[in-house]
């Protein structure tokens, strides 16, 4: 029967309460009176025990008396909103002046209130505070997952060039400027480009990606900019562009160097003015979106054949974060590798199979042509295909049995890069048996990047 009651009293228990006053008589009673609201109550006679507490557990509500032996209440109160912006303070008093009321509520007091006279408004005025504090509190719980899952806290890595990069994007992120991420395909530019969002003051607005190589050029200007009602066949109404769509937030522009001249023209009016016309319209459309670039290519080269250009580049490119490829982080291979068989066990609820010397040394004798991408895909193949034995490197596809590790010198980096690629294409193209359409979704690029290194590599 106790124990039913203990239980049932957990059960209303509907948040933490701090009563600090150094009258223990009144202290009491309050403290009575609030548990039996269903309140988990703590009790300071000083302020030094107040912060005590705070410091030992999360309280959401605090009832300050304002004159204290160590302190004074209004003074507290600035404190505590200063450590623990989240926390509610109801400021009591014995003889309440407007002045101090005024102050109290300008140092961040929910509210300031009369002993005795309002002993009626106490219960509500607590429920009140709670139910802003407990609201704030879950707010917080959130955006703390969200940054987790959307941060800078996903990128694994401790080597000296992720670590750089980590570091640049983090000082550029909580600026307005624009970006252009740098690095080869699978390196994890859409994960950098999300945690700049994330970090930045647009968190709470849209994030917007899109693949500039996904798309014809007719159907990427609708996507961009949206059009009006009977700008064209089977435009019967309205839309909305993806630049509109990410206004007050942030839009990717992933593969950028993909980018029809012509779209690049209408892209840089959209930087310079923030302004661009949807298809069957007269009059501009104002949005205020900041952009994120990232590319595969040599952009300034590009420029200079006239691919690409050079004014969009210069604006584009205001600040730049290289991504490094995977092969030049070889002491994050196990991070990201535990990581990944972590996640995909979870997956497939299998127990995560330990990493062992011999499986670990497969990976880190690999080029990895298609870096983290190639590293996520091999780990999640191999978790399928695991059985009680645990991780077996004969599991491993059999070019990485076969690889004998190269490391590329400068005379002949950019030939062993265009062969590794090379390579991965193919090899990617055998898995589909020819189908080009799955290959370029699994090597997560456009199916006119796929056509255009096709024909570069003689592949077709």
């Amino acid at each position: 029967m106790r124990e039913l009651s203990k239980s049932k009293k957990q059960d209303m228990q509907k948040g933490k309460l701090l009563i600090i006053d150094d009258e223990e008589r009144l202290r009491k009673l309050l403290s009575r009176i609030m548990q039996l609201e269903g309140y988990e109550v703590f009790e300071a006679g000083t302020a030094k025990e107040g912060f005590k507490k705070l410091e030992q557990d999360t309280i959401e509500v605090i009832i300050s008396d304002v004159k204290l032996p160590d302190s004074n209440g209004i003074e507290l109160t600035k404190k505590i909103k200063a450590a623990w912006p989240a926390t509610e303070i109801i400021v009591l008093t014995a003889y309440g002046t407007i002045s101090d009321g005024v102050t109290a509520i300008k140092n961040g007091a929910f509210d300031y209130i009369t002993k005795g006279d309002d002993n009626e408004k106490i219960i509500p005025l607590v429920s009140k505070a709670m139910d802003k504090a407990l609201l704030q509190y879950r707010v917080n719980e959130l955006e703390s997952k969200l940054n987790s899952r959307f941060g800078f806290e996903r990128i694994i890595g401790k080597s000296a060039s992720i670590t750089e990069a980590v570091n640049l994007a983090q000082k550029v992120a909580v600026t307005e400027t624009t970006v252009l991420l740098l690095g080869e395909t699978g390196t994890g530019k859409e994960v950098f480009a999300e945690a700049i969002h994330q970090a930045s003051s647009r968190k709470n607005k849209s994030f917007v990606a899109v693949n500039c190589s996904a798309f014809t050029k007719e159907l990427l200007e609708s996507e961009f900019f949206g059009y009006k009602s009977g700008a064209f066949t089977n435009a019967l109404k309205d839309k909305k562009g993806l630049f509109e769509e990410a206004s007050g937030g942030t839009i990717f522009l992933d593969e950028i160097g993909e980018l029809d001249l012509d779209l690049q023209a209408k892209l840089l009016r959209v930087l310079e003015s923030q302004q661009f016309i949807k298809l069957g319209d007269t009059k501009p459309t104002q949005v205020n979106v900041r952009i994120i670039a990232a590319t595969n290519r040599d952009l300034l080269a590009e420029s200079a054949k006239g691919a690409f250009r050079s004014d969009l580049y210069y604006r584009l490119s205001v600040f730049q974060v290289t991504l490094p490829p995977l092969r030049e982080r070889k002491k994050d291979i196990k991070l990201l590798a535990a990581y990944f068989i972590q996640y995909f066990a979870t997956k497939v609820k299998k127990q995560a199979p330990e990493l062992t010397a011999a499986f670990m040394e497969k990976l880190e004798n690999y080029s990895w042509p298609g870096n983290i991408r190639e590293l996520k895909n091999i780990i999640e193949r191999v978790i399928i295909l695991a059985g009680a034995n645990g991780l077996d490197e004969n599991l491993l596809p059999a070019n990485m049995q076969e690889q004998n590790i190269h490391h590329p010198t400068n005379q002949h980096q950019v030939f062993e890069l265009a062969s590794a690629e090379k390579q991965q294409i193919q090899r990617v193209l055998n898995h589909t048996r020819g189908n080009r359409s799955e290959t370029a979704r699994l090597l997560n690029i456009g199916i006119a990047t796929l056509y255009r290194k096709l024909k570069e590599y003689e592949l077709d």
